[in-house]
Order: structure tokens, then sequence, then C-alpha cells
């Protein structure tokens, strides 16, 4: 049984995926397989099988995606790497599926949190980058001692 999902909740929904950054929305998609996955590995231990089935459908249908966006024309080399390592995190998510075994889903689990967090890391490193590039771009004088002297905080 579908869990009923509010109006609300779905217009939300649509404007932050309409609004994100192709980054933000990469990040949505790995958020998105990692719950899914953890969902369905709870719904394994209690022998929950039709849920079992939906997560792990969705994480799969997601891993999917994260391949397809793959730009192998920007870098063939990285893209193929990721390549092999979705293909193979499918892989695991399908025999999971299959023979109803955490083991396998433990393993893309794994991989899918270890991807979340190098992107998060990629995504703090551009953030860095285009706050650098926008503050190159204001006419600001750099800070001197006199005015770091200046410059109290008090508690």
């Amino acid at each position: 049984m579908k869990p009923q999902v509010s109006q609300q909740a779905k217009n939300y929904l649509r404007t932050r995926v309409m609004t994100a950054t192709r980054e933000q929305l990469q990040m949505m998609l790995f958020d998105g397989a990692v719950r899914f996955a953890q969902q369905a590995r709870a719904a394994l231990e209690k022998q929950d099988f039709e849920t079992s089935y939906n997560m792990l459908t969705r994480t799969q249908h997601i891993v999917l995606e994260l391949n397809r966006s793959l730009n192998h024309k920007e870098d063939p080399e990285l893209c193929g790497k990721l390549a092999a390592l979705y293909n193979f995190t499918y892989k695991k998510l399908v025999m999971a599926n299959l023979k109803r075994d955490i083991v396998p889903l433990d393993e893309a689990i794994r991989i899918l949190n270890h991807q979340r967090e190098t992107w998060a890391l990629l995504m703090e490193q551009i953030a860095r980058q285009r706050a650098a590039e926008a503050a190159s771009k204001i006419d600001i004088p750099a800070p001197s001692a006199k005015m770091e002297a200046m410059i109290s905080v008090r508690g």
C-alpha cells in the first residue's frame, strides 16, 4: 500500500526540482537512492517483500538515471569508471531484489553512501569556487592589519 502524499508536498517537491541546479538535482538523486535502499533493507529484515521490491525498484531506477546522466564527452575516463560503478551497484540491487538478500543490498548502500558523500564534497568545492569568483568581481579593498585590528567580536 502506497502512502498518500499531500498536494502541498507534491507542489513543494515540484518547485524544489524545477529551481534546483544540476548539482542539486544530482544530490537529490543520491539522497533518494540511499533513502529507498535503506527502506528496502528495513522491509527485507521484516520480510515485507512487497515493500522491499518497490523500494529496490525505485533505487534501481535512480541508479539507471545516475548512469544516464553521465557526460562521456566531458571526461570519458571518469565517466567510464562511474558507469562501471553504477552498473555494479545496479546488479547488486537486482540480486538483492531477486534473492531477497540483504548482503548485496548492503554493498549497494555502501557504494551509494560513498558516492553521495563524494558528491557533497564536490558541491562544497563548487560553492567555494563560485563564491571566490563572485568576490573577485566586487571592488572591495583587501583587509589590512589595521582593518583587522578595528574589528572586535564581543560575546
